[in-house]
């Protein structure tokens, strides 16, 4: 799914002209007018950040943000403040906010900021693929390759993994290959470091 960005704002005026600053800047954006429209339609699977206004009629951008959190989103988060809105804006970023701008903002520095927190998401996304990508290698191993397998992330030579198991150390050799294989390395380093990349992984 393409990044967007997803600009929730009570003014009309604004969300017109934010769209457009984007658009210049050849970045797409859909637009809400309301936090409560916006959590309605809202979808893990979107991908891209959130430029909201920290204060709206009904539902507030802070609570919007504290209701995605609660959701697990993970989309970077740019508030668009007034000035005395500075406390709560700072608030938001000690619990993952992005950034905040203030309004009027600099339009150049606002699409900058932009930029950055679409490739933060894309970073995620990609990181986020490689963890599930290294599941599902690790899905197929056996319950015999994952021995030998921990027995290859300590280091040890195939003749010791052979004594451990108490199998042939010919029978290692071919689990090594296989693990190799269906993990897509071509070594044990190879192999330490896409595991270690992913910690968690090993845990499941």
């Amino acid at each position: 799914m393409k990044s967007l960005v997803y600009l929730v704002d009570d003014d009309a005026a604004i969300r017109d002209a934010l769209a457009w600053l984007l658009r210049s800047r050849g970045i797409q954006s859909c637009a809400w007018s309301s936090a409560e429209a916006f959590i309605k339609d809202y979808r893990p699977d979107m991908s891209g950040c959130l430029i909201l206004d920290i204060r709206m009629t009904g539902m507030t951008g802070t609570e919007l943000y504290e209701q995605l959190l609660a959701r697990g989103c993970a989309m970077p988060v740019i508030f668009l403040t007034g000035h005395g809105d500075v406390p709560l804006a700072v608030k938001a970023l000690k619990r993952g906010a992005f950034d905040f701008i203030e309004k009027p903002g600099n339009d150049n520095e606002l699409v900058d900021r932009v930029v950055a927190a679409l490739q933060l998401a894309e970073s995620r996304r990609w990181r986020d693929g490689e963890r599930t990508a290294v599941e599902e290698r690790l899905a197929t191993l056996t319950e015999r390759e994952r021995e030998v397998m921990a027995g290859i992330l300590a280091g040890k030579l195939n003749k010791v993994i052979a004594d451990d198991l108490q199998i042939a150390m010919r029978t290692v050799e071919v689990h090594r290959a296989r693990i190799f294989e269906k993990m897509g390395v071509r070594s044990a380093v190879e192999l330490a470091q896409r595991l270690a990349a992913h910690p968690s992984t090993t845990s499941r």
